[in-house]
Order: C-alpha cells, then structure tokens, then sequence
C-alpha cells in the first residue's frame, strides 16, 4: 500500500460518513484492490483531539466494506462521543490505518512482554479471559514508555493498570496509515 491507497481510502471513508450524516458525497470505489479482505481502523479528531476511533483487527470481509463500516461507526456509533453532526464534517479529520496481520508474541512474564514491545512500530493487543483491547502504534506518541502504554491497555480492558496473570496474551501488529492534510 502506497500513497496513492490513501488518495483513494480517504475519500471513500469521508464519503461514507457524509452519507450516514445525510449530506451526499461520491467517492471512487472502483479500484480491484478494495475487493481484497482488509482490516482497518479509522480515527476521526478535531483540532488535534480524539473524534472517534472504530476498527477491525482481523480482516473478515472487503476492505472497501471496512473502511465504509468503520468510518460510519467511528462517526456515529463509538460510546466515548455523541454521534457525530453533520455540522461537524468541516471540522473532522479522517485517519485510516490498514492494519497487518495480528502476530501472538511468545512472552514468558511482563518483564518479557515489555522488552518485546516495539515502541512506534506495534499496535499491541491484550487478551486475559473475555478482557481485550488494543491500541494503534500511534498511540505510542501520547505513552511513550512500554510500561505506561501496557498499563493503559489494561485499564481499557477494564483490569487494574499493574494486572498481570499467567495466560495474558500479547498480539502485535502494524499499520500503515494516511490522514487527511498530510
């Protein structure tokens, strides 16, 4: 994936959203790459802050069907914000992260599993029992130590920030990224 990926994902993802807002936008959707599976979040801010951040961690169905399904969810379905106005559309930028497949990292304690996180590089998943979260690499730029970046995954599973059991599961995966802007 290239730039040119993004020229094409980010409009399709803008147009989406303006349509679940009533406000009709078209994009082009007729590239044959976008029928390939894909697994994607996509990350709405205004000036700077969290919008809304709805994604796929494991690609299940078209990318174009991600992209289009995420957008629209992050807009008007992620519980942390109100729906998303359409007087806000102006104001939104829109992110896509193409994710990579999930890797299972083989991690003996939490010692292990920090020295193994690849600050700027991971998105990390954590699994214990029905537990789960992630966050993008991006985040990494807000919790720039792996400790802290491992604490807050925890705490949004909804375990304490210093849980630790034997059977926690660490994933990791990539992404490459385009924004609006840039």
């Amino acid at each position: 994936m290239n730039t040119e990926h993004g020229k094409i994902l980010l409009p399709i993802a803008r147009a989406a959203i303006s349509r679940a807002l009533g406000v009709p936008r078209a994009a082009d959707e007729t590239a044959p790459w976008l029928t390939g599976h894909g697994a994607c979040f996509v990350t709405l801010t205004q000036d700077g802050e969290l919008r809304g951040c709805i994604g796929t961690l494991q690609a299940h169905r078209p990318l174009l069907a991600d992209v289009k399904s995420n957008a629209v969810s992050a807009a008007i379905h992620d519980p942390r914000f109100m729906p998303l106005s359409a007087g806000e559309l102006d104001i939104t930028t829109v992110e896509i992260s193409l994710l990579s497949q999930t890797t299972a990292m083989d991690i003996r304690d939490e010692a292990d599993a920090l020295a193994q996180m690849r600050p700027n590089v991971d998105g990390i998943v954590f699994e214990y029992g029905r537990y789960r979260s992630t966050f993008l690499p991006q985040v990494w730029e807000d919790l720039t130590q792996p400790r802290e970046f491992l604490a807050m995954l925890r705490r949004k599973a909804g375990l304490p920030e210093d849980f630790w059991e034997e059977g926690v599961k660490l994933s990791r995966y990539t992404v490459t990224k385009w924004s609006e802007g840039y």
